[in-house]
């Protein structure tokens, strides 16, 4: 029990509101307060929830970083988790939180800084004290997580011992982002804005900048993350919003309790009125850049009106309405008619109190590369049509009705999600009865204040960016400091400037006759009647309302979410759209020119809240329909007469084939992890295939084979659908009518449907498929280790996985992450395949696979004597926690149908599988899961199956080492370790250190004899003491990690793994492993393997058949 004795605080909250604007089916309570110390807060009370929730904004983020140490803001964020006074273990935050179905994240935003976290609400989901009783004498996790989430802001400690680590961390993250193009570009526009304006930081921060740099200069870093914590963190710049199931009162008094002990420093907040992050320097100029990936694009930016207090009007919702319009008469509509772009957007964005930036980006194709120029007088003539035009009050009602629309149907978001987005809107000066319809609705027309926003969108204001890797070589002549893109910057030209303030003051006559405002939206909804019914408890599966040769119709009357929504998923099943490479190509292109002619008409039906998709998948075509249910019978007609009636014109495919050629050969440039997982489930497929055989397919495809193909994916087929919300039984039938009649397609037999299949790893195999990375500039490997359990269907086995994936989820992190700092992605867990699951470790990081592989190894050994030590008690807890989250509640319709459908695509139907996981969970016991451990997961156990998928760097210390000079890498090492010892505040003798290592290998990477010479040189040549000697090598060996690497250097230490190896055990398990057997032929590979039975439902299809004629 939580210490109840401890004194409140004197002072009662200020009330601020006690009701808020909220959706029409908002059932929670809301309370606004200000405790004494000026902490804001946001109550929130879900009497149904079953996941409680705080986040706590702070007003300071990256903007406020010393000039001389970027990244200041978000180190102190990573810090902030690293332990307090009142809860000293660094990791003891995230362990209660593990163990009560529940996890944490933060980020760091340009004024900002947001906490959060998200825990059961249910009692009995933990085994750790403190627990608290309320009213109703239960047991709330929320207590206990407040507690300790409140003493980040209350007495951190910013333990020295995970100082290095952290900053590691945030290395790491940075690294993660050096090859993004979204990473380089941003900074790009941030590093050549306003030089006096704190948007020209470097956010993130890395080691050279928070660590090395600072050190060098005789800083102390880490007193400056505590000074920063002392000078920015206040009370009175913090806005907390907390959710639970405990009524107002009682989370009004936790609060109260829990927070008032945070210091009020009374300062003031945060704003750069006055400067602007573009001024006079940086105006009318434009910078040309090479991305990583194929990728060519013109992004235009005005400084624009700051809308913090113009919140009932915001007026650049009516300018990007207009200018990012994609139906007819639009920019974007005549630039794509002209084969020069494939997307455009516009819109406002706040840089920070004081200021904001307008910005349109125009994604362009080869063509519209060279015609950019034409583009940007495109645009400045259609801003010259909104400036002659009146602003139009049709226009804005149409934008102001769907917004309430929107708002009043609002379902509600995850409970972290919730409050996270809600601690931060609370930092704007919305009146606290609008904090969850401020940035929805639109209140106010003023054409005034349109015309003063539309001001700002002028030729002499602003400046562009044009992005493309077809730049000769030599014309960009300078590199960003940070990420080191290829660039130049330079003024505008005269001629071109002349050009544009033509095209922006130009008449109707002289403008294109193409461009006119948009037309009324025929598809905002007006019938948005819902029929509600009281229920017991909401149906778990859909009804079968039609099951023959030609098609299955699954439907379900929506009744828990009671929307005016609905969703429509559909397969059309047709074996011939993954047969070969080819197929898949000609598919897709079908798929993507069917989605380019239809842009114009649905980009209506988008706006009024109705969308569509068409993708595949192996075993046919998808169609789905999803949003307001008035008009979803018309947007479906016109999807499938597209489909059916497709037009292919020239100069279309043109543009479409080439943008999809690029999105191929851009995927191999994207991140190793989102990489890695298609590598996995390509050796665990009987029939896949993977990027480069597509790619390698596509440049031969033609105009006419895609007219030739695509009658054969529609003329015979079978219709799997499911209609699903605001739909009524006569609702969904007139639809799969709808279908059926205008395909026209013979049914498919279900003799030629494809069987759902996975291959079967032998017992006792220990596999290894390495790839190279095609992108030379990334330094990331990464790692997918995946060890094969079983068939899905084993119920049992199936939720041993679960269970084993639950109890090594935080330890994984701590050990893999936290403690060894492999890499700033680690993630572990069940993966499942078509009918086969596993358990898999994935890791990016700059040590090598190898490495990786045996530090995965050594954790599951590990852990395995984790197991056996863990008490009944905790292992209790981790089977309530899993509980917990294989029963949460769907938040909305999309998760129900998504639910429903990834049932009905698996060809399981298994609609009540998180029911059977609950059950077959609470059976297991602690000897049970030890056994499978034993069995399926150990690295020694004789009968586990695994196969490793290695992607290698090109940029790796192997690769450097073999283009670098042995001495010229140990000279390169001697500098560096000669700096880090000076940093430190030593004299360091240079002949003496390099006669230390005259007989060490420093090239071969042996981190021990590198630290031996070191410390001989520290004790014998310098003559410090044998404490301060261990203090520096200890150090040292932490920096050489990442130093060797960095020099072509593999890292070679026995040290290294005493991290987890401390036990003898552990080392004498390593050495039971199989050697891994190298994958060379996938084809070889797969043709030794056996197939798994096929996907057949668990429930016969018959239980779920419904003749009634309407509900």
């Amino acid at each position: 029990m939580a210490d109840l004795s401890r004194p409140m605080p004197s002072a009662a909250p200020e009330r601020l509101a006690d009701k808020l604007e909220a959706p029409a089916l908002d059932d929670r309570s809301y309370r606004v307060i200000r405790l004494s110390n000026k902490i804001e807060a946001l109550i929130v009370h879900d009497a149904d929830t079953d996941k409680a929730s705080a986040a706590l904004d702070v007003n300071v983020g990256n903007f406020s970083d010393r000039d001389d140490m970027p990244g200041m803001a978000h180190a102190v964020e990573h810090l902030s988790f690293m332990g307090t006074e009142k809860y000293p273990v660094e990791n003891a935050y995230s362990q209660y939180l593990a163990a009560h179905s529940g996890y944490s994240n933060a980020y760091t935003a340009a004024t900002s800084t947001n906490y959060f976290f998200e825990v059961s609400a249910l009692p009995g989901s933990g085994n750790e004290a403190p627990s608290y009783k309320t009213s109703e004498g239960e047991s709330s996790p929320l207590y206990g997580a407040l507690d300790r989430f409140a003493q980040f802001f209350i007495a951190p400690l910013f333990l020295s011992e995970t100082l290095d680590r952290e900053l590691r961390a945030v290395d790491s993250e940075n690294k993660k982002n050096l090859q993004s193009d979204t990473w380089r570009l941003n900074q790009l526009a941030k590093s050549l804005s306003n030089p006096d304006h704190p948007y020209c930081h470097f956010s993130t921060g890395n080691l050279e900048t928070l660590r090395d740099n600072p050190k060098q200069r005789g800083i102390e870093v880490r007193s400056e993350f505590i000074a920063f914590h002392e000078q920015h963190y206040s009370a009175n710049r913090m806005k907390l919003v907390v959710l639970g199931r405990e009524p107002l009162d009682e989370l009004e008094s936790w609060v109260t309790e829990m927070f008032s002990e945070v210091r009020n420093k009374e300062l003031p907040q945060n704003r750069w009125d006055g400067l602007s992050p573009l001024t006079s320097n940086e105006l009318l100029t434009r910078f040309f850049a090479k991305p990583v990936m194929d990728h060519r694009s013109l992004e235009i930016t005005f400084p624009f009106l700051d809308e913090e207090n113009l919140y009932e009007t915001q007026p650049s919702r009516y300018l990007s309405h207009l200018i990012g319009h994609e139906g007819p008469g639009s920019i974007l509509a005549y630039v794509k008619a002209k084969g020069w772009a494939n997307e455009l957007s516009a819109g406002s964005s706040p840089v920070c109190p004081g200021s904001a930036l307008f910005t349109i980006l125009v994604t362009l194709t080869e063509e519209g590369f060279k015609k950019y120029e034409e583009i940007l007088k495109v645009i400045f003539q259609y801003i010259s049509l909104i400036r002659e035009t009146p602003p139009q009050e049709w226009i804005f009602d149409e934008m102001k009705g769907m917004a309430e629309v929107d708002f009043r149907f609002r379902q509600k978001a995850p409970a972290s999600m919730f409050t996270s987005r809600t601690s931060s809107v609370m930092q704007r000066p919305y009146p606290r009865e609008w904090l969850l319809s401020g940035t929805s609705l639109i209140r106010k027309y003023d054409p005034q204040l349109i015309r003063r926003a539309l001001g700002y969108l002028k030729p002499d204001n602003f400046r562009y960016a044009l992005i493309s890797p077809d730049f000769s070589e030599g014309l960009l002549d300078k590199n960003e400091r940070w990420y080191g893109t290829q660039y130049k910057n330079e003024k505008i030209p005269s001629a071109l400037l002349e050009q544009l303030e033509q095209a922006g003051h130009s008449t109707n006559a002289e403008r294109l006759p193409e461009l006119h405002l948009p037309h009324k939206n025929e598809f905002i909804p007006t019938r948005l009647e819902v029929e509600k019914k009281e229920v017991k408890q909401p149906t778990k599966s859909p009804k079968l309302i039609r099951n023959d040769d030609a098609a299955r119709l699954w439907w379900k009357k929506d009744d828990q979410f009671w929307v005016p929504k609905a969703n429509v998923y559909i397969t059309l099943r047709n074996p011939a759209v993954y047969t070969t490479p080819q197929h898949v190509v000609k598919t897709k292109l079908y798929c993507e020119l069917v989605r380019d002619g239809l842009a114009e008409y649905s980009y209506d039906a988008e706006l009024a809240g109705l969308g569509y998709a068409l993708s595949y998948h192996s075993v046919g075509l998808d169609v789905e329909v999803a949003g307001y249910n008035d008009r979803m019978a018309v947007l479906l007609e016109k999807v499938l007469v597209q489909m059916r009636d497709l037009e292919i014109k020239p100069d279309r495919f043109k543009v479409v084939k080439e943008r999809l050629l690029r999105r191929h050969r851009n995927w191999d440039f994207q991140q190793p992890y989102y990489q890695v997982g298609e590598f996995t489930k390509w050796l665990n497929t009987e029939n896949g295939w993977i990027n480069e055989q597509l790619v390698t397919e596509l440049p031969h495809v033609t105009a006419e084979d895609i007219r030739k193909f695509y009658p054969q994916l529609l003329g015979q087929v079978h219709v799997e659908m499911l209609a699903h919300g605001n739909l009524y039984k006569e609702d969904a039938l007139k639809l799969m009518q709808l279908v059926e009649s205008t395909l026209r397609a013979r049914p498919l037999p279900q003799s030629q449907w494809n069987i759902r299949r996975s291959l079967i790893l032998p017992k006792g195999c220990n596999f290894i498929y390495p790839r190279t990375l095609q992108d030379p500039a990334n330094v990331n490997h990464c790692i997918e280790y995946f060890v094969y359990i079983g068939d899905q269907a084993d119920r049992s086995l199936r939720a041993k996985l679960l269970l084993f994936a639950q109890t090594t989820d935080e330890p994984a992190f701590d050990q893999l992450r936290t403690k060894e700092q492999l890499g700033y992605v680690v993630f572990s867990g069940s993966r499942m395949t078509s009918t086969a699951m596993g358990y898999r470790v994935l890791i990016q990081s700059e040590r090598s696979t190898e490495y990786l592989e045996k530090r995965i190894d050594a954790f599951l050994i590990q852990f395995g004597q984790t197991l056996k030590a863990m008490t009944q008690e905790e292992f209790e807890g981790h089977k309530r926690s899993l509980i917990n989250k294989r029963l949460e509640k769907l938040k909305h319709l999309n998760l129900e149908t998504g639910r429903f459908w990834k049932h009905i695509a698996s060809e399981y139907m298994d609609f009540e599988q998180v029911d059977h996981d609950a059950s077959h969970i609470s059976q297991i016991s602690k000897s049970d899961l030890e056994d499978f451990f034993a069995e399926y997961i150990a690295p020694s156990s004789s009968v586990r199956s695994k196969v490793s998928v290695h992607m290698l760097a090109q940029g790796s210390a192997a690769e450097k080492a073999a283009k670098t000079d042995p001495s010229e890498q140990k000279t390169k090492f001697l500098g560096l370790i000669s700096q880090y010892l000076e940093s430190s505040g030593l004299v360091v003798d240079s002949e003496q250190l390099q006669d230390r290592f005259k007989e060490v290998d420093v090239s071969g990477g042996d981190q021990d004899s590198i630290l031996s010479a070191i410390g001989k040189h520290l004790s014998e040549d310098v003559k410090l003491g044998a404490e301060q000697t261990k203090m520096v090598l200890g150090e040292g060996a932490k920096i050489l990690a990442a130093v060797l690497p960095s020099l072509g250097i593999q890292v070679r230490s026995q040290t290294d793994e005493s991290t987890v190896e401390s036990e003898q055990s552990v080392s004498a398990e390593m050495s039971q492993i199989k050697a891994p057997t190298i994958i060379e032929d996938v084809h070889q590979f797969k043709a030794r393997l056996p197939v798994s039975t096929g996907a057949m439902p668990v429930t016969p299809l018959s239980e779920f058949e419904d003749s009634e004629p309407k509900l």
